[in-house]
């Protein structure tokens, strides 16, 4: 099975991402969940905002190639909610050992001459979703392509942004359900 490194959305390491950790565990994977926000957990969007933007983009991706150096020589799997999708893909865009990118409500911008050469990928997304929206999806869609990446995204009508976090007012249960089943399909193929 894969060994995953899955990060946080950017209301920190909430139980829910322990809840998906676990979820993946019992499917055989191993799965590493580092805290980029050393202990700090919010449910108010406004308090996270402040957060990230106090630890900075720079400072948050710099703590998650710490957590993926140990993990990337044998390959790994990036995953990540939202903030972490974000920072996941762009992991796995800098490792070329990355077996797959599975991003759950987030992805971020990539530099043109990005390569992804074959790289699986699955994004999971609310349909609409306002830190998400259609345009932007579909210009990162196409970048991911020109890129070589074996792209795949999933869209779920009606749900809120963090539909899978049961704490959250996104929850959607039948759009995190079948998230999830798709999710854990697409990594039993790495």
């Amino acid at each position: 099975m894969a060994r995953i490194l899955l990060l946080h959305s950017m209301y920190g390491l909430r139980p829910a991402v322990h809840q998906a950790a676990d979820r993946l565990r019992e499917h055989g994977h191993e799965v590493h969940v580092p805290d980029l926000y050393g202990g700090r957990v919010v449910d108010d969007p406004d308090e996270a905002i402040e957060i990230k933007e106090e630890i900075g983009r720079d400072e948050l991706l710099k703590r998650a190639i710490a957590a993926a150096a140990p993990l990337s020589a044998g390959g790994i799997v990036y995953a990540g909610f939202s903030l972490g999708g974000a920072l996941a893909q762009n992991l796995a865009l800098g490792d070329k050992n990355a077996r797959g990118l599975l991003l759950m409500h987030g992805t971020s911008d990539m530099a043109d001459d990005a390569s992804a050469m074959d790289l699986p990928v699955q994004l999971h997304v609310a349909d609409p979703d306002t830190y998400e929206p259609v345009d932007w999806q579909n210009a990162w869609y196409l970048r991911m392509r020109r890129a070589g990446a074996d792209v795949e995204v999933f869209r779920y009508p009606g749900a809120g942004h963090l539909f899978t976090d049961p704490d959250l007012p996104d929850y959607d249960e039948q759009s995190a359900e079948r998230a999830w089943a798709i999710a854990e399909d697409f990594l039993k193929t790495l």
